[in-house]
């Protein structure tokens, strides 16, 4: 939901530029094999790798529209095992990429890239993560929003605006509260 927040209601009115980097549930927190979450965090890791493939052959480019096509069919779908060559064949990628969904050699340069986004918010943060350059020209990085829904346009940058302006404070460190009701993902873009 944050990404879809970010894109779809943000982005226009702030002209961000969004590069979309890795972060895996399955590095981060190492479930047990055994673990009800393996096999969900396994599955995104695979994604992840297919990702970074596409991103070394064909760079940023792309990479949005194949994050849009994997988590539309994971959380709009409810499908975490497709066919991955069929998702790259839906955005006009090489199907060959799926391949790196086993290919462990990708596991360094996932992790490296997420050591990057956990050096502006630390290690005790989940996902979603936000980094950005302040108006000092410093890296900033705040984990969330953990939003259910996009909110209006004008509630969005309103959002938008306030956690900027909590992540460049000095000393702001963070907010939280209960969780009342699962995502709601929208229409399938």
């Amino acid at each position: 939901m944050t990404a879809r927040w970010v894109v779809d209601e943000v982005q226009p009115q702030r002209d961000l530029n969004i590069n979309w980097r890795p972060i895996s549930l399955l590095v981060k927190n190492q479930p047990p094999k055994d673990s009800e979450y393996y096999d969900a965090a396994m599955a995104t890791h695979r994604m992840l790798r297919v990702m970074e493939s596409v991103r070394k052959a064909e760079g940023d480019g792309p990479i949005q529209a194949l994050y849009w096509e994997l988590g539309t069919r994971v959380h709009h779908d409810g499908d975490r095992n497709f066919d991955i060559a069929d998702a790259l064949t839906a955005v006009g990628l090489d199907a060959s990429h799926a391949a790196a969904a086993d290919d462990e050699s990708w596991d360094e340069v996932i992790t490296d890239d997420m050591d990057q986004g956990l050096t502006l918010t630390g290690t005790d943060v989940g996902t979603p993560l936000l980094g950005f350059t302040d108006k000092n020209g410093n890296q900033k990085g705040i984990f969330g929003p953990v939003i259910s829904k996009v909110p209006p346009k004008e509630d969005s940058l309103a959002l938008f605006d306030a956690m900027v302006t909590m992540a460049t404070m000095d000393g702001f460190w963070e907010l939280k509260r209960t969780r009342t009701e699962g995502p709601q993902f929208g229409d399938r873009p």
